[in-house]
């Protein structure tokens, strides 16, 4: 199949490109690089530079490659700079989808699947529960205001122009290739000062001194073959989980993190972030029943080897 993925050279979006392209599918990417790597982009993707927003770029490339599927993973994901610039964030996540949107049902494409957060949509999962699909969303920040106006929209089209979709709910993803230097990406963020010899900050889930939020940490090879998944046709649900359904805090994930590299992590504890819920564990219900998930022990194994061996190189 001719498929279309949106974030192409970031994190999620690499892989899942990498994994298309092995299966055999064309893929063709957009990416601004604005958080995304050229390096990232898979040498037999066909790659656009570009901004989802740019109603003619997308046209040219709808036009010239005509895909079937579109894996939207492009997105501005980070909690905190979506409560700082609440506009860039509806820009790029809503407006963007839009334009996105518009060409599909133009150029008629079959399916959409849409990269969304299960770790924020759903807002406080009070202990002991797991938030299932099933539960009414309850957006907390401007980043999971935007995701969920994006499904709400989805369903609308769906709806209008019979454009399929597949949601998938992502936890919170990490593994090789997270960006260490952005403010997302707490596992990559930790690796990377482990390795450099620098304290790790834990921001508080109430008070400074807690162990931190409680999250639902999904290795990134997990979520790459949810997508292959819905891109094939291959779920059932038109919203997933993509998760591993085990909690665990920064506090923790940071200690787990200095014993693979070996390393006594030095820490600070911080103050809550804004727009930080306190606690999100998702129920992965059918689809961890026959794709179990990566154990974290493994996922941070192979996270820190991969930043570990980065180091070596540069």
């Amino acid at each position: 199949m001719r498929i279309l993925v949106t974030g192409g050279a970031g994190f999620i979006g690499s892989h899942d490109a990498d994994a298309l392209l092995a299966q055999g599918h064309e893929v063709s990417i957009i990416d601004d690089l604005s958080t995304g790597r050229r390096e990232n982009v898979p040498a037999a993707a066909t790659f656009h530079e570009g901004d989802i927003r740019d109603a003619a770029l997308l046209t040219r490339i709808f036009d010239q490659h005509k895909p079937e599927i579109v894996s939207h993973q492009a997105a501005q994901t980070s909690v905190s700079i979506s409560t700082r610039e609440p506009l860039r964030d509806a820009s790029i996540n809503v407006l963007g989808t839009l334009e996105l949107l518009q060409q599909c049902v133009r150029t008629k494409v079959e399916r959409i699947v849409f990269a969304s957060t299960g770790g924020a949509v759903y807002g406080e999962v009070a202990e002991p529960k797991l938030a299932r699909v099933d539960w009414q969303p309850c957006p907390l920040s401007p980043y999971a205001c935007s995701e969920f106006a994006v499904e709400g929209y989805l369903r609308a089209y769906g709806n209008e122009h019979g454009l399929r979709s597949t949601i998938l709910r992502y936890a919170n993803v990490y593994g090789p290739r997270q960006d260490p230097h952005g403010e997302a990406g707490v596992v990559a963020i930790f690796c990377q000062r482990l390795i450099d010899r620098q304290p790790l900050s834990i921001y508080a889930r109430r008070e400074p001194g807690d162990p931190g939020c409680v999250r639902d940490y999904v290795f990134v090879s997990d979520v790459v073959r949810a997508n292959l998944l819905a891109v094939e046709g291959k779920l059932s649900e038109p919203i997933v989980n993509v998760c591993t359904g085990v909690a665990i805090t920064t506090l923790d994930l940071a200690r787990a993190l200095g014993k693979v590299l070996d390393v006594e992590p030095e820490l600070r504890f911080g103050p809550r972030r804004a727009g930080d819920v306190e606690r999100s564990v998702l129920d992965g219900a059918g689809l961890l029943q026959s794709h179990p998930a990566t154990p974290i022990a493994e996922g941070l194994r192979q996270t820190a080897a991969w930043f570990g061996e980065r180091r070596t190189k540069a």
